[in-house]
């Protein structure tokens, strides 16, 4: 990732780290400027954190990391498919600032893959999810596997039902806030909780990031002047007509209220699906009616987990997820075992999931070694007892090494 660069001050600061309370900070910063935040979020973590620039009116947190004084970096995620405009605006918001953006890009073996496979424009038929996850999702992975912390552009007011109760820090220990943890990230230490997201602007309207935009004199994308208030892709991005909410220009042949590439899964919430619970140990989760749906992932009964558990009855290896769908953590890595589900089709290996809350949680508890979700098992060819994943490292590249070292 291209820089901005910060001067190396030491490791002083990860021993703060680990005493930090993120319910309270995010508390504390929840009125205060987006300058403040700012500051907050680059003396914290240095050299560790990076804005996420993506070519839109969120120039302004790069204006904001000006402000501060401070070193600062930037990324964005070139799909491959941006607007010309937009790529002649990166090349701008680079000279006005005497930057280097970091560019990340889609693996390229994958991305011919996918388009010989479904076409250039094969999400106007089945949904912008699964080339999002090629072009945007799996780069964005591998970009903050190097922070511990990242900076977005996210408003309250961008988008219908996903981002009105964002806050301005955001980690997976903010459990008991009205707002939906986005864990499906990893930083470079690993696990959940190993990357703060921070949204300085969250509470900021977009006429005022305009004004402050104008006022500052800062270089904008040609793109805005075309009636564009939202913008991504080319084939997935349009203008807007007066009186439209700016996401309307976003996937406009898709519901309306679930808006999100992937880059804030954690946003979505499902209505009448998905509510605020409780893990029954009285931390708040999120309800879903199901997780880890593709066609890669074998949806398993209870008889099919005891079948598996006969030894003589298994003809290949598999690697099954015990899962409540409104677990937190579940939720974090469903992106990661799809991709890995994917990744593992053809090669004779088998996925499977297996929800074992409610009343199939005793079962899963005696035969199954679960003690906590998400458990994760390799039931090998020939050994009659499945191998428990030990690990909190749920990342693709970990998940694929156990399974390697079994198989």
């Amino acid at each position: 990732m291209a820089e901005a660069v910060v001067e190396e001050k030491g490791r002083e600061w990860e021993k703060e780290e680990e005493e930090v309370d993120y319910v309270q900070l995010a508390r504390e910063l929840e009125n205060s400027s987006p300058l403040k935040v700012m500051d907050r979020a680059l003396e914290k973590f240095g050299n560790d954190i990076a804005i996420a620039f993506s070519g839109a009116e969120d120039v302004a947190l790069i204006e904001y990391a000006r402000l501060t004084g401070r070193s600062f970096r930037v990324f964005s995620l070139d799909t491959g498919r941006l607007n010309p405009e937009t790529y002649r605006f990166f090349d701008a918001v680079e000279k006005h600032y005497g930057i280097h953006i970091e560019y990340m890009f889609p693996d390229a073996v994958e991305v011919q893959a996918f388009v010989r496979s479904k076409g250039l424009f094969s999400f106007y038929e089945d949904g912008h999810q699964e080339c999002c996850r090629v072009r945007k999702v799996r780069p964005l992975r591998r970009a903050l596997k190097g922070l511990r912390a990242w900076i977005t552009g996210q408003r309250k007011d961008q988008s219908p039902g996903t981002r009105a109760q964002i806050p301005v820090v955001q980690s997976a220990e903010i459990i008991e806030l009205d707002m939906q943890v986005d864990p499906s990230f990893e930083g470079m230490d690993g696990g959940i909780g190993s990357l703060i997201k921070w949204n300085p602007v969250a509470n900021v309207e977009g006429k005022d990031i305009w004004n402050f935009l104008r006022t500052m004199d800062v270089p904008v994308n040609s793109l805005h002047s075309q009636g564009h208030v939202s913008i991504g892709c080319e084939p997935c991005t349009r203008p807007v007509l007066p009186g439209q909410h700016e996401r309307e220009g976003r996937w406009w042949w898709e519901d309306k209220k679930a808006k999100e590439c992937g880059l804030h899964k954690g946003n979505i919430a499902q209505e009448g699906a998905q509510k605020l619970g409780s893990d029954g140990n009285g931390a708040a989760t999120i309800n879903k009616s199901d997780i880890f749906e593709t066609q890669a992932i074998v949806n398993l009964s209870r008889p099919g987990v005891e079948n598996l558990l006969r030894l003589e009855n298994r003809r290949e290896p598999w690697l099954v997820v015990l899962y409540a769908p409104w677990c937190r953590f579940c939720q974090g890595m469903e992106t990661s075992f799809v991709e890995l589900a994917e990744r593992l089709s053809g090669t004779g290996i088998k996925v499977g999931k297996f929800r074992a809350d409610r009343d199939q949680k005793p079962f899963a508890q005696q035969e199954l070694q679960l003690r906590s979700f998400p458990t994760i098992l390799f039931f090998p060819m020939h050994a009659s007892r499945p191998i428990k994943y030990s690990s909190e490292r749920r990342d693709v590249d970990s998940l694929l090494a156990f399974i390697n070292a079994l198989r």
